[in-house]
């Protein structure tokens, strides 16, 4: 493993990557949804559930893009706070389906935004590590200046992907990333520029994600362009 830096503008392109690629699958749907209602010999029930598809499908685009404006947008001014209670609303509405269920346990606050990026990117990623569908639970403990997040993720066959814990560390083993593993390193970008650190802990059925405030003098700032 390498430690690895990315540019700006690669980093800019590459979340921008990712968002497309989360946006276009509920997008493409919305359009398929449509082309069927233009059809003029629909009957009434394939009418509806194309209207259903429209609906539902639109609702998944618009959860999705308010979870990414947080997430991975600048969400404010330099400088700005973010209520945790929004971000546990976008987190509610991207989970939104019957395989999961979110135990949120983060008292609401004003919080800067850098460390609710950090706490929405760690739920996503708990999200990938149970893809049958589980339990995520999230908490908090400390004040604002020392908080640290801890994110169970439960599921059948639930488990971390090997690239994670590297990725986190700003670590890669070819010297390149793609859209596929901008996010956990971003994450780790936004831990570092919160002065937290982030690990992972894998046991049969649980997979736990953590953030806690970095050793003295361990914390490297990232710029702020890099994670506002």
């Amino acid at each position: 493993m390498t430690q690895f830096s990315l540019d700006a503008l690669d980093l800019a392109a590459l979340l921008s990557s990712r968002v497309c690629h989360d946006v276009i699958s509920p997008v493409g749907a919305i359009v398929n949804g449509l082309e069927v209602m233009e059809d003029k010999d629909m009957d009434a029930e394939m009418r509806s559930h194309a209207l259903a598809l429209i609906k539902s499908s639109a609702g998944e685009a618009s959860a999705r893009l308010q979870f990414c404006r947080l997430a991975f947008g600048a969400a404010g001014s330099k400088g700005a706070s973010i209520d945790t209670g929004d971000a546990e609303l976008v987190t509610r509405q991207l989970l939104a389906d019957e395989r999961t269920k979110l135990n949120w346990s983060v008292p609401r606050a004003l919080m800067s935004k850098n460390k609710v990026k950090l706490l929405l990117n760690l739920c996503l990623l708990a999200d990938t590590t149970i893809p049958r569908g589980g339990v995520i639970s999230v908490s908090s403990t400390g004040d604002e200046e020392n908080v640290s997040f801890k994110i169970e993720a439960k599921g059948t066959n639930a488990r971390l992907a090997a690239t994670i814990p590297a990725l986190l560390a700003g670590e890669t083993e070819e010297g390149a990333l793609d859209a596929r593993a901008i996010q956990p390193y971003y994450a780790g970008l936004v831990a570092k520029a919160c002065g937290l650190d982030v690990s992972v802990a894998c046991e049969p059925e649980l997979v736990t994600i953590e953030a806690k405030p970095a050793a003295a003098g361990a914390a490297s700032q990232e710029p702020q362009s890099a994670v506002a």
